[in-house]
């Protein structure tokens, strides 16, 4: 996974985690924008996400930056 991806996840979580707090869900999609302007970018979430970890559809966002960070 690039840096910049990992750099957006992280970035996210905590946004979400500050608005929402440490039981928020993601889905992969939370890292992107409602158009699909980075096709490249999303396959590479979602084979991270799907493939790699075998992650449910929502996962909690500390879980989620865990993972980031234990990589």
């Amino acid at each position: 996974m690039t840096e910049a991806l990992k750099s957006k996840i992280i970035e996210v979580c905590n946004k979400k985690i500050a608005q929402k707090g440490p039981q928020v869900g993601l889905s992969f999609y939370a890292f992107f924008a409602n158009k699909n302007d980075h096709p490249e970018l999303l396959m590479e979430a979602a084979t991270w996400w799907i493939l790699t970890h075998k992650l449910d559809h929502f996962e909690k966002a500390v879980n989620i930056q865990k993972l980031i960070k234990d990589a």
